[in-house]
């Protein structure tokens, strides 16, 4: 995003924690899933969100479009951050879905976070995401937009078949169901940031030849909050092909302490 968009998204992102704080308990649960829907329709309506995103519009001709296309369709609630979302500065009309996107994302995770199951959806996203990963067949048919939605969701509930918390379902359904502009694994590995984001933690993504006993992760753990003077969530994936060691991911950095990698840079040394 450009800084006008980043902007925007920043400004609602607050907007939206403000209006969570004073909803009832029913306008909270169905907002994730309001917002969910509504950036669905723009993803796939490129006039609707290039009239909503055109910032040379009246506020309250905008508004009034928001409230024609989605009221009594989602939420009070999700009309008014969508009221505040649509008369904001975005830079381009996509900008505008993603915005919408992310903040049902925000308000799911809000929601996870109220009812104490935070950690539990952070875990379970990141090994759905290990799943996407090792079975890339089943990633591409979770998001081939040319065959229809009900299918992949049926497909989506007979691999989760029920063993997920509620938040975590809803999350991935979104993302099934949303038009595609980037690989579902990297969108469901941003729901790990964003979920471990909410609980003011970084992740670190790990992979190990193999099993970390609870000793070491927690030990790892803390030399992790030392290097980065934060908390951090650390979520292990194991290739054996590693053959001893770790390599870590933190964002963009990288730290590849494997055998694998020792070996092959002596490699590169004796054939100098």
């Amino acid at each position: 995003m450009q800084p006008a968009s980043r902007a925007a998204l920043a400004a609602a992102r607050e907007r939206l924690e403000s209006r969570i704080g004073g909803a009832g308990v029913a306008d909270r649960d169905r907002l994730g899933d309001d917002l969910g829907a509504v950036a669905a329709v723009l993803g796939e309506q490129p006039v609707i969100r290039r009239h909503l995103a055109d910032s040379s519009a009246p506020e309250q001709i905008r508004r009034k479009m928001t409230e024609s296309l989605f009221g009594g369709k989602v939420s009070r609630i999700a009309l008014r951050i969508l009221g505040d979302v649509v008369v904001s500065r975005w830079s381009r009309p996509l900008d505008l879905v993603d915005g919408v996107e992310e903040l049902a994302w925000q308000a799911l995770l809000a929601l996870a976070e109220r009812d104490r199951s935070l950690d539990d959806v952070e875990d379970e996203l990141f090994r759905f995401g290990r799943i996407l990963v090792a079975q890339p067949r089943l990633a591409t048919l979770l998001g081939d937009e040319s065959a229809p939605a009900a299918g992949r969701l049926e497909l989506l509930d007979t691999v989760l078949a029920g063993r997920t918390a509620a938040v975590t379902r809803r999350l991935l359904e979104q993302a099934v169901r949303a038009p595609r502009r980037r690989p579902l694994e990297e969108i469901v590995e941003e729901f790990v940031d964003r979920a471990a984001a909410r609980r003011e933690r970084s992740v670190a993504y790990v992979t190990a030849a193999g099993p970390l006993s609870e000793q070491q992760e927690q030990r790892l753990v803390e030399i992790l909050n030392r290097i980065y003077r934060r908390p951090i969530s650390v979520k292990v994936d194991l290739d054996p092909a590693l053959l001893g060691g770790l390599v870590i991911r933190v964002g963009d950095e990288v730290i590849d302490g494997s055998v694998a990698a020792r070996l092959d840079q002596a490699r590169q040394g004796i054939s100098r």
